[in-house]
């Protein structure tokens, strides 16, 4: 992914005598180099970054899967306290 820049206009012919680029007066401010980054790009560096820890995190969710299955597989894990306590959480989520 680029970027385009277009063009603002002709180049300027280089003339004898003078060096392309360069101003015909020197700026004497004593007014130091900046940049001013916007909130958004603020933003997208935070998100960018995040994304990348993310990416470099150990996947531990396929273990995760496995241990869970096994567990639904075993007829003894899902009992009548279970059911009672995932009613519960359910009810709590929708305020009720």
């Amino acid at each position: 992914m680029g970027m385009i820049i277009d063009r603002i206009g002709p180049p300027e012919p280089i003339q004898p005598g003078k060096k392309p680029g360069r101003s015909e007066s020197v700026n004497t401010d004593n007014r130091s180099d900046f940049i001013d980054v916007s909130s958004t790009a603020l933003e997208k560096s935070d998100l960018y970054q995040a994304i990348g820890l993310v990416a470099s995190a150990p996947d531990i969710r396929a273990e995760r899967i496995a241990e869970l299955k096994a567990k639904i597989n075993d007829p003894a894990y899902i009992n009548e306290q279970l059911l009672d306590a995932t009613a519960d959480k359910i009810m709590d989520a929708f305020g009720l």
